[in-house]
């Protein structure tokens, strides 16, 4: 390699890439188009009954449980504030509904244990006939962490003996001149250790166009016509050699196959908010992943990383166009993997799920503060949708793809407006007596003329069981896998563990409503989300900066549960969850970000998983590479470094 000065450090160099294969790839028009009739040769028999099983189920049980409130409603006619609430209700049951139908399924499938009708998770190991490229883009990212994982994935990609049909390509936004020169030597001296045969590039572009998804088009436009696959990591991603070798001979077995999604499962959690996480993607995850799969068949989603694509198609169809429309729907896509899985599939390509296969991994946010920032990127992103939904030619379950990643966070606000609905309506009925009697044997949260308490109670349990469901789907399926019920601590400590996680995940919901709603406001008034580094081990926050953000929702909470109170103590103990999610919201935000307390609940066994009690190989290998290298050989003895490509 051409050693250049430090100075010079960021200069073009042919030996950080291999030589340019263009591959043309035309921005896409949402005006015009049209989906392809063509038949997809992987889509399930019967799929049609399947999505008419999982939607007339979430239907019908949308229906009962309206018809079970407007009867309760309906006693002396129904005033405005009982009208928004029906309407409220009505939005929301159907949105949990449709997640207990599907996660039915998914627990069905899961029980029965039928292998993936790709069979990409059968039979011995496939020898591979082309070559993929593994991109790995980052943005500043501590290259020492991003670089481990490369090393770990290579290293598994030998031992399956296909490592030469694998190209790494380390795609750099990154912005901080400190952390560009730490990317510069890491690659270096990650080159220096795989030795001369290894196939790991590296290009960092000077201007961060269109974000990730113009990273990824650029590489496309330049190196994808020598690539029939390509697959996207994120800086945090792992993916076994054996998984990246299933994938790509399922992409060479289906020449009509443009995209495999895998379900990565999050490790390496170490605050106790982590942990949580973890658990319940590990646990509960499943049920939901194969439930989807198994009804979204060739039209699935793509979540924009540990996926396998087929860059032919995607050059074609999923170059991404800049919206118009005005704020906030103006400007590049920033969640293009929704959009970018839209597109393949009206070109004619199937796009599909493989929950059950293994060997996928990556970590989450540290504490609720870290994801609720992610969060807020990605909200932005996904009201921005509302700009795609009326293209031309979009398949409908693409569609409705687009509209489940709006309703998410529409969602918050509709349960912030029921809850203050909900305490309007004793107050606007009670005329604001506060002494009358009639209200000291008050049961339910809410109080309407000539109401039915005890339907209303039915329709509460109805919607938490349908709410609560899949997390009870997901405990037993995961308990009646022996060996994953080992590697989980028992079925005590699971149900103990899912106990724990689901009243903390109680306690800190009112926060994310509160602060999803806050994004839903700030994107529609046009207020733009940025795009800061994440943090990946420290969840610390400090207590000032905990207060300035959560103050206000203390003050506010505590306001709510005194009134509740002044109304009925009974309708102050039915608020009690709610009332003190905000009142705690400090406090939580403290607890869960712990470390300390992660450990402990570690070293006791609590929110267990597999990965955690025994580490697949390449899980320990990168945390042990994450440590500096001593005998990392830049800069040279004369004060030099290789030289890095800027564009």
């Amino acid at each position: 390699m051409e050693p250049v000065t430090m100075h010079d450090a960021h200069s073009p160099s042919p030996s950080w890439l291999p030589p340019e294969s263009p591959l043309p790839m035309p921005v896409q028009d949402l005006r015009n188009g049209r989906l392809s009739s063509r038949r997809l040769p992987t889509s399930p028999c019967g799929i049609a009954w399947r999505r008419a099983g999982v939607m007339g189920m979430a239907v019908a049980m949308t229906l009962f449980a309206t018809y079970q409130i407007w009867w309760v409603l309906r006693g002396d006619g129904i005033s405005m504030l009982e009208g928004v609430l029906l309407a409220l209700f009505v939005a929301l049951f159907a949105w949990i509904a449709l997640s207990f139908s599907s996660a039915l399924a998914g627990f069905a499938l899961l029980l029965s244990k039928r292998p993936h009708p790709l069979g990409i998770d059968e039979g011995h190991r496939p020898s591979l006939t082309t070559r993929t490229a593994l991109l790995v883009p980052t943005y500043n990212e501590d290259p020492q962490r991003v670089l481990a994982g490369v090393q770990a994935m290579h290293e598994s990609l030998v031992d399956t003996g296909q490592s030469a049909c694998f190209d790494f390509f380390i795609l750099s936004d990154t912005t901080d001149e400190d952390v560009r020169r730490k990317e510069v030597v890491a690659v270096h001296a990650l080159r220096h250790r795989l030795g001369p045969d290894a196939r790991v590039f590296y290009r960092r572009r000077e201007k961060n166009t269109e974000r990730k998804a113009g990273n990824i088009a650029d590489w496309v436009r330049r190196f994808g016509g020598a690539y029939p696959h390509l697959l996207i990591l994120d800086a945090d991603s792992l993916m076994t050699g054996e998984t990246l070798v299933r994938l790509s001979a399922a992409m060479e077995r289906e020449p009509m196959l443009a995209l495999i999604q895998t379900l990565p499962m999050i490790v390496n959690g170490r605050t106790f908010f982590a942990r949580m996480q973890q658990f319940a993607g590990r646990v509960y995850g499943p049920v939901a992943a194969h439930g989807i799969a198994w009804w979204h068949g060739a039209e699935g989603n793509y979540w924009g990383h540990n996926a396998m694509i087929r860059t032919a198609a995607f050059a074609r169809h999923a170059g991404l166009p800049r919206l118009g429309g005005g704020k906030p729907f103006e400007g590049a896509v920033l969640s293009h993997d929704f959009v970018e899985a839209a597109l393949l599939r009206r070109g004619g390509w199937a796009v599909h799920m493989v929950p059950g296969m293994g060997g996928s991994f990556e970590e989450g946010p540290p504490s609720l503060i870290d994801m609720l920032v992610r969060d807020r990127r990605w909200c932005q992103g996904n009201l921005q949708h509302g700009a795609v939904l009326p293209a031309r030619g979009l398949h409908w379950i693409s569609r409705m793809h687009l509209m489940v990643g709006i309703g998410h966070y529409a969602t918050a606000p509709m349960w912030a407006m029921l809850m203050l609905v909900g305490l309007a309506i004793p107050l606007q009925q009670a005329g604001f007596h506060l002494s009358q009697p009639q209200l000291d044997g008050f049961t339910p949260a809410l109080y309407w003329r000539g109401g039915d308490p005890e339907r209303f109670l039915w329709v509460f349990y109805l919607t938490m069981a349908v709410l609560l469901a899949p997390k009870v789907m997901g405990c037993i399926a995961t308990m009646l896998d022996a060996p994953l019920r080992r590697q989980c601590g028992g079925a005590l400590r699971i149900a103990g563990s899912a106990l724990l996680e689901t009243m903390m995940a109680a306690l800190m919901a009112p926060v994310t409503m509160y602060v999803q709603s806050r994004g839903v406001a700030e994107v529609l008034a046009g207020r733009d989300s940025g795009w800061e580094t994440q943090r990946r081990d420290d969840g610390s926050v400090p207590l000032a900066g905990l207060v300035r953000r959560y103050a206000g929702l203390s003050v506010f909470g505590a306001f709510s549960g005194v009134l509740a109170y002044l109304v009925s103590p009974a309708l102050a103990a039915w608020m009690a969850p709610v009332v003190m999610g905000m009142v705690l919201s400090v406090p939580l935000n403290l607890l869960t970000a712990s470390p300390s307390l992660g450990d402990r609940l570690r070293r006791a066994g609590w929110l267990r998983t597999p990965e955690e009690a025994a580490p697949p190989t390449i899980l320990a290998r990168a945390l042990e590479l994450r440590t500096p290298f001593v005998e990392a050989p830049s800069p040279t003895a004369s004060g030099t470094i290789p030289a890095a490509e800027g564009l």
